[in-house]
């Protein structure tokens, strides 16, 4: 038995420390389908036949059968604005969409009835993303207004009513640290974690193990210091894989510091690809069931896609799209100005 045992260690080890295997590059073919007079940088992906969007002029839509047909409706408040939407969520109940600048403006939508649970008067108001844990909590954040926080509402009854917590609950911020609302995609959740990212004078990444409650704050090497630069997108494969990226809107080809990966839940971040493409990205998104290999990101320089976790990249093509979201492994919405994308990916 002693000697059978160190071999058994032995093969346990070999095993355990196998890379995983290199993800095949898929091909990738994309539908685009325009949808007139509005900017679309929040989606909602069903599955492959259904999306919903929300964008700007107050605009909501939503196909069932992968673009043949397209259904839309304009919201208007107080008859003559018309909401710049530029988050959406759903807690698998009710879809709910969120809009920029004063006044902040968040609907629940169910069926046919739109229903107005939220409203933010202030001249700095500014929400950026939105998610939701469960069927009966979720979360929105946007910019600090005018205490030296980030904004954030939660709901915990299924959206009915939301509230905006006090500064005294959440982590100070930087002068002129703040997020973009550039994709929907500033807050990632897993479970009961979630993971916030801001940019401006400062580009880090908030993380809360509670659904929000209590929360740490981490620096990041994402290129930082004026209002255009940051941290653009985060997401994370599971709860210690993650990748975040950015860059300057105002320089859309630099590549420095613009995107980095963690493996210790967001506690320490590396930078990947530095000074090579991809450059400034919008959105980064995970492939499904890809062991955390697959990712790709877009914008509107174009679209990449990684086969390695983010290490390396090679680009798809140069069309411009804001965010997206992926149904599956093949699967994947798209949204752009004045147009939405279906992603097929062919291994």
């Amino acid at each position: 038995m002693k000697k059978i045992l160190p071999i058994f260690i032995l093969v346990i080890l070999v095993f355990s420390c196998k890379k995983k295997p290199q993800l095949a590059l898929p091909t990738i073919s994309i539908n685009s389908f325009p949808i007139e007079k509005v900017s679309i940088r929040a989606i909602l992906p069903k599955s492959k036949d259904t999306v919903f969007y929300a964008g700007s002029n107050g605009q909501i839509g939503y196909t069932f059968n992968s673009g043949k047909t397209w259904h839309s409706q304009s919201i208007r408040y107080q008859d003559s604005i018309y909401p710049e939407f530029r988050s959406i969520a759903t807690n698998t109940k009710d879809i709910f969409v969120l809009s920029v600048g004063n006044p902040a403006l968040l609907y629940k939508l169910s069926g046919q009835k739109v229903q107005r649970v939220y409203k933010e008067e202030d001249q700095r108001v500014f929400y950026d993303a939105m998610c939701f844990f469960d069927t009966d909590k979720g979360m929105a954040m946007g910019d600090p207004t005018a205490a030296d926080c980030l904004s954030v509402i939660t709901t915990k009854d299924g959206g009915l009513s939301w509230q905006k917590k006090s500064c005294t609950d959440l982590p100070k911020t930087y002068k002129d640290e703040a997020a973009f609302a550039a994709s929907n995609t500033n807050i990632k959740s897993i479970d009961n974690t979630v993971w916030m990212v801001t940019g401006g004078s400062k580009a880090r990444v908030y993380k809360s193990s509670n659904k929000g409650v209590t929360w740490q704050v981490v620096d990041t090497p994402i290129i930082q210091g004026n209002g255009s630069q940051g941290i653009y997108s985060v997401d994370f494969y599971d709860e210690q894989n993650g990748i975040i990226i950015g860059g300057d809107y105002s320089n859309p080809k630099g590549n420095k510091q613009n995107k980095a990966i963690t493996k210790d839940g967001g506690q320490t971040w590396t930078l990947v690809s530095d000074g090579q493409d991809p450059n400034y990205r919008s959105c980064v998104q995970y492939i499904p069931n890809t062991e955390g290999q697959g990712v790709i990101a877009v914008g509107k320089m174009g679209i990449s896609i990684s086969n390695n976790g983010g290490v390396t990249w090679q680009k798809v093509n140069t069309k411009a799209y804001y965010t997206i979201r992926f149904v599956d492994k093949y699967t994947a919405w798209l949204g752009g100005n004045e147009s939405l994308g279906l992603m097929h990916l062919t291994y």
